[in-house]
């Protein structure tokens, strides 16, 4: 279920942009033998992929074949965007665990797609399982790591890392080591990973660097240095040339930089090679500020109607965020958030939660939640944000200053829209309170 309504939204929003003469390819998620006519001339992850395909022609019971097919699926869904490469991997897995359900290379394949798919409590369990059962597997404790950390177990989630880190210290283990100091405030310590992560990734795998490269940047832009992450952007993009997620990052740096112009070509450009609803929301609230406001509904109706109808139960914060932000159908976006944290209580799901509860009006429990959400002490402008609007609606008014106050100096382009806001209550506020 979870992955056919993650492929739709990327599926249906895709086939909407074309309409619009916007483009994004689409493909099919069966393995059959059509596929291995490909173009002599494509890239060489390309021909891998038909090569691979024509040897399972061969021997289809081949579980190192299929593994080595779902291998190169995942590869190209990183390298394009394009998610429907997931889920041919996942049916390359599955018959591979069809002909071996013990195969240790298949399930550990298996648990890193169940975290691709978001079902992370289904990879916690089977990171488990493969732990008791190889104790000394750095990649198994690195499953555990981001499923703990997608989950809300923190302190479950740094003994992962730490034992990966100490079993294979690589790029894999620094990125998550980074992630992890980062959500603990830890922004030097953050950058120091990131950047090592970056130096020690496979020279001859350019993603894998521009990936370590773009998240450097989103750490740097997240604590409002622009003028640095735009530069580790543009690195990524030179090492790998129209990376989406550095594109991306381009357009999110041009609009803090109030240079909206510049911000709409990326965006749009993001958009169309991977759509997903932080981008749409983010063309949306541009479009606003430069007085489109047709173009703006559309870009904000587009999200809702595709997360409504196509997104995956149980991972709607940003629709949840979005419906808040703009203060329409509170009730649903409350109940969507309380599903979500009723699975997933990381901090982040928490956040909306907690901005949820504030916009229904139910202060002691957003005051709680929002606790739930700071206790990383995360350095984060939004989670400040809201942390200090609940503060003030419960009358604890130099807590609020001091909190939004924080918030706008750590990244005072958090949010294009928000920020705006956050900046008019500091105003109301400190004229009705003696500071």
């Amino acid at each position: 279920m979870q992955s056919k309504s993650t492929r739709n939204w990327f599926f249906l929003l895709a086939a909407l942009l074309i309409v619009s003469n916007s483009a994004c390819s689409r493909q099919t998620a069966d393995i059959g033998s059509a596929q291995a006519a490909e173009n002599v001339n494509a890239a060489p992850e390309t021909r891998e992929i038909s090569e691979t395909l024509a040897l399972i022609e061969k021997m289809p019971d081949s579980t190192l074949a299929l593994n080595q097919l779902s291998m190169l699926y995942i590869k190209k869904a990183r390298q394009t965007g394009d998610f429907a490469f997931n889920t041919k991997a996942e049916s390359a897995v599955n018959k591979a665990l069809q002909i071996s359900p013990d195969d240790v290379p298949t399930r550990k394949l298996q648990a890193s797609l169940l975290l691709t798919f978001h079902r992370f409590a289904e990879a916690l369990e089977l990171g488990n399982k493969l732990q008791k059962e190889y104790p000394a597997d750095s990649f198994i404790y690195g499953v555990l790591t981001d499923a703990n950390v997608e989950l809300g177990n923190y302190e479950a989630a740094v003994a992962a890392a730490q034992k990966m880190v100490d079993l294979k210290p690589n790029s894999s283990s620094y990125a998550r080591v980074a992630h992890l100091r980062s959500l603990h405030g830890d922004h030097r310590g953050a950058i120091e990973m990131y950047t090592l992560a970056a130096r020690t990734a496979d020279p001859t795998d350019r993603e894998a660097q521009s990936w370590c490269i773009v998240r450097l940047g989103d750490e740097l832009l997240g604590n409002g240095k622009y003028v640095e992450a735009e530069s580790r952007y543009d690195e990524a993009l030179s090492n790998f040339p129209d990376y989406y997620l550095a594109v991306a990052g381009k357009g999110k740096v041009r609009a803090a930089l109030n240079d909206f112009s510049a911000a709409e070509k990326y965006l749009t450009q993001a958009q169309n090679r991977v759509p997903n609803p932080e981008t749409t929301v983010m063309l949306g609230d541009l479009y606003y500020l430069m007085g489109n406001k047709e173009k703006a509904a559309q870009q904000y109706a587009l999200m809702e109607m595709v997360e409504q109808k196509f997104g995956m139960a149980g991972d709607q914060k940003q629709l949840a965020l979005f419906w808040a932000g703009q203060n329409i159908k509170l009730v649903e976006a409350l109940d969507i958030a309380q599903k979500e944290y009723g699975s997933r209580k990381d901090i982040y799901t928490a956040d909306v939660l907690a901005w949820c509860l504030y916009k229904n009006g139910k202060l002691p429990e957003a005051k709680k939640m929002i606790g739930e959400a700071m206790r990383l002490k995360t350095e984060d402008a939004r989670i400040k944000y809201h942390a200090g609007m609940i503060e003030n609606a419960s009358g604890n008014n130099r807590e609020a200053i001091r909190l939004i106050e924080e918030a706008l100096k750590l990244n005072p382009a958090f949010d294009l829209i928000q920020a705006v806001a956050a900046k008019t209550a500091l105003e109301e506020m400190k004229k009705n309170t003696k500071v």
